[in-house]
């Protein structure tokens, strides 16, 4: 209660608002005061709902979280770069797209001082490894090998080659190696055909480059002394990988950092760690030591993936390629979780001096070195592709807590999910992967994006035409819809005219509500961990509302609720990166092919004035309109054809779109090569779908195919042609002994008379409902105008003149025989003629008593 003195208000307040009585006090003549006591209605503060705030999903805790930058709107942002040894890949594509989206969401939306720091591992074994490589098999062709020498090398390589084949244990893996070994042995067998030598060693040398390259390798890898090879090939890919996040439209980080420059960092990181005893020198080489660390109060080795700790593939993987199968590595180690921090550097390898000796970095910690060095001792973000959670950002976490004294080293770790191709993960290791210009060679970078955007980041995707078809429909859609309001803000929309500002109609008002439910909805997707999927689709949902609404308005649209929608639309594509340029106006007086939706921006560099060129394309619009109308009235279908000509194929090439609504036609400027490059998409696509439709039908006919012989087939005969399993059977045709002539177990024994069983009442079935189909297909391949009718039978149905052979029935008359072929019944009846077959002659012979017969079940 406030309470005062005098002429004031006297007011009580409540969580509601403002009580309902409030006192004055007045003074009168006599000097005396009286209170005069008012009513006064409550008043009702608005309830204030707190704004959604944004929540990330955080790997270490595996849950969405607050974001909490450390440093109020300053954001730490750390990424794990390229390892350059060969050309980006659509794996790559992406992570790096898809945190390209959440950074400029976070920066651009959220408004938050994002600085992003990308590193370059330009120091690794695949680097050493494919640099030497590419090395040895250039000086070997130069070398011109002759005939006989190039055939004794390739086939030593290929049993190398082999032997590596049959140790591998991933089953992926070991498919891609089978893979190129039969690619070589097809190239060796062609070229034995070949009389042309010269052309030979050419397919030879490129069919079985990449056998013939581990294999030189092998034998001559640690005789490179020239270690500028490895600066020119990280130089050449790293190049190449930033011409390709530009083609992607990936903003360039704010700063880079390469290993090879941050060597002086590296070695005083490990020397550290040395120092306060989390890691152990061996022989030139340095190791961090998991077990100290895991005993230490306030640290966990394997916080983002702890089921993965004890997978000794991945450790083993970890520690780089040159690492595999160095039992010397093994035994230096104290526990075989641990990993190289600093390896001593051996012939054939880059080397830097250290207190321990000529080495390199160990790949963990170059990225803990590089990422202290520029954001400190604790970064806010740290992001990757999903891959890397174990070994390698669990490593990174271990040794920056131990090197730094607290944890966690980093507040938010989050992971790209993977993409696949085919149900695999897309690898380099694996042979299986697109790199990104052969990608954007089918798709641009708008249409790539736009299928991460439909996707959530940190979950696997799908590769493949009928994912990106489902971006293409998007894409089309949001084209579409800016053409369109371009169309009519162009023709009926001045800010300078009174009449652009009309009264909202009912129609008018529920589009203008939807506008605003989308920008909340889209609102709190953003807020749900960056929720671009649940975004786009509310954002279809905004435009299908505008185009119902254009559909249903008879008058002039209301061209300010439309363009709102659009520069809505246009501002959060553009947001996301999927849209060209800045600008904010829609239908501006420049041509805009694409009206904020086009690769070539807003304004195309050689536009002309609209001024002049839309007058003449709306006159011809109206003028074919009038044409049209008054064709339809006098039925000259010529003129019709004509007016359709102009839309579909000339108009288009000068890119000029025309669409027939109600009572008018709306113009709509296309960028010339955008269109023909969506009619090659179309054609491409329509490919694709026609090939794996009759891929699936083949497949489908094939498994028909398969499961008919397999009924047709006597469950006597159903193990008797396995003869590479058994070698003897019983009088019912089970097998009694396994193909070495040993006594098959009784569980094994057991599982084939169960399947013996299944066979029989799957064979009884097919005999049974198929019983008189040999006479059938006789009959029905008789020509119906040469069945016998010379004899009536008075005891038929139309003295049996009228017969339905596929159905074996009779008919009164030709009229109601007719009107059966109609039926469904009858279709039904020939359908099953149709894909039915014969019984065999052994089957035949069974039936008559020639060989094993069992009577048909009663139905």
């Amino acid at each position: 209660m406030l309470r005062t003195v005098g002429n004031i208000f006297l007011c009580n307040f409540n969580h509601a608002g403002i009580s309902s009585v409030f006192s004055i006090k007045m003074p009168f003549h006599n000097g005396e005061a009286d209170e005069i006591t008012c009513a006064m209605e409550s008043l009702s503060l608005p309830v204030i709902k707190p704004r959604s705030c944004l929540k990330l999903y955080n790997s270490l805790t595996r849950k969405k979280e607050i974001f909490i930058p450390r440093h109020g709107n300053q954001v730490n942002w750390y990424i794990c770069g390229p390892t350059v040894y060969d050309a980006a890949h659509m794996g790559h594509a992406r992570s790096y797209i898809s945190f390209d989206i959440l950074r400029r969401v976070l920066q651009h939306y959220f408004g938050y001082d994002v600085l992003f720091v990308m590193n370059v591992t330009d120091i690794d074994d695949k680097i050493i490894v494919r640099a030497r490589q590419r090395h040895l098999f250039q000086n070997y062709l130069d070398s011109a090998p002759s005939v006989e020498k190039m055939m004794r090398d390739v086939k030593s390589a290929l049993e190398m080659y082999k032997k590596k084949y049959e140790t591998e244990p991933n089953v992926d893996k070991k498919a891609m190696l089978l893979g190129q070994i039969k690619k070589v042995e097809t190239a060796i067998q062609q070229a034995k055909n070949d009389s042309d030598k010269e052309e030979y060693c050419k397919n030879l040398a490129n069919n079985a480059s990449e056998v013939l390259s581990q294999w030189l390798d092998s034998m001559l890898g640690n005789t490179i002394t020239d270690h500028s090879i490895f600066d020119s090939l990280a130089r050449h890919f790293e190049q190449d990988f930033d011409l390709d996040m530009a083609a992607l439209n990936v903003l360039p980080p704010d700063v880079v950092t390469r290993v090879s420059e941050y060597i002086p960092e590296v070695v005083a990181f490990v020397d550290g760690l040395v120092k306060r005893g989390f890691a152990y020198e061996v022989q030139g080489s340095v190791y961090f030591d998991t077990v100290t660390f895991g005993r230490t109060d306030g640290h966990r080795y394997g916080r983002l993936l702890p089921e993965a700790v004890q997978d000794t593939s991945l450790l083993v993987e970890g520690e780089g390629e040159l690492s595999l199968g160095d039992e010397n590595q093994a035994r230096q180690k104290r526990f075989s979780g641990d990993f190289a921090l600093w390896k001593a550097s051996k012939p054939g390898e880059p080397a830097w001096p250290s207190p321990w000796g000529p080495g390199r970095p160990g790949w963990h910690i170059e990225c803990s070195a590089m990422a202290s060095a520029i954001c400190g001792e604790q970064l806010d973000v740290h992001a990757g592709g999903f891959d890397l959670k174990f070994p390698h950002h669990d490593n990174e976490l271990a040794q920056s807590e131990a090197y730094h004294g607290h944890a966690p080293w980093v507040r938010y770790f989050l992971h790209a999910g993977t993409l696949r191709i085919q149900g695999l993960k897309m690898s380099k290791s694996l042979k299986n992967f697109v790199t990104i210009k052969q990608a954007l060679q089918q798709y641009t970078s708008r249409q790539i994006r736009l299928l991460f955007l439909m996707h959530n980041w940190a979950e696997p995707l799908d590769y493949s035409p009928q994912t990106m078809e489902r971006a293409l429909h998007f894409e089309r859609i949001c084209q579409q819809f800016s053409r369109t309001v371009a169309h009519y803000l162009r023709r009926y929309f001045s800010r300078g005219k009174a009449g652009s500002y009309a009264k909202l109609t009912a129609d008018e008002l529920r589009l203008l509500q939807a506008l605003q439910t989308c920008k909340q909805a889209v609102h709190d997707a953003l807020c749900d961990s960056v929720d671009t999927r649940t975004a786009l689709e509310h954002i279809r949902e905004l435009i299908g509302h505008v185009n119902v609404y254009l559909d249903s308005s008879a008058a002039v649209p209301n061209c300010l609720l439309l363009r709102n929608s659009a520069i809505y639309v246009n501002h959060m594509l553009k947001l996301f990166g999927a849209a060209g340029s800045d600008a904010d106006e829609i239908g501006s007086r420049t041509i805009d092919y694409s009206c904020g939706f086009g690769d070539k921006g807003d304004v195309s560099s050689d536009c002309a004035d609209e001024s002049l060129l839309m007058p003449c394309l709306n006159a011809l619009a109206d003028f074919r309109e009038v044409v049209r109308s008054e064709a339809k009235i006098h039925g000259v279908q010529a003129l019709l054809k004509e007016c359709d000509r102009i839309r579909d194929e000339i108009l288009p090439n000068m890119g000029v779109l025309l669409e027939d609504r109600k009572g008018h036609t709306v113009v709509k400027l296309v960028d010339p090569e955008t269109l023909a490059r969506e009619r090659e998409q179309k054609v491409r696509l329509e490919k694709e779908r026609l090939a794996e439709k009759e891929k699936k039908e083949a497949q489908s006919a094939a498994k028909k195919a398969e499961k008919e012989r397999l009924q047709r087939m006597p469950a006597s005969e159903l193990f008797r042609q396995q003869v590479d399993k058994y070698s003897e059977f019983d009088e019912r045709g089970i097998p009694t002994h396994g193909a070495d002539g040993e006594l098959l177990s009784k569980k094994a024994r057991k599982k084939l008379e169960k399947a013996y069983e299944q066979q029989e009442k799957l064979y009884q079935d097919y005999i049974s409902k198929n019983a008189y189909m040999d006479q059938i297909h006789d009959e029905f391949e008789k020509n119906k105008k040469e069945v016998k009718r010379i004899t009536p039978d008075p005891d038929l149905p139309g003295e049996g003149q009228y017969p339905c052979i596929g159905c074996d029935r009779h008919f009164t008359s030709q009229s109601v025989l007719l009107e059966h072929c109609r039926s469904k019944a009858h279709k039904r009846r020939m359908k099953e003629l149709k894909f039915s077959t014969k019984y065999t002659q052994k089957e035949a012979e069974a039936a008559g008593g020639l060989g094993t017969y069992t009577a048909l079940n009663k139905k």
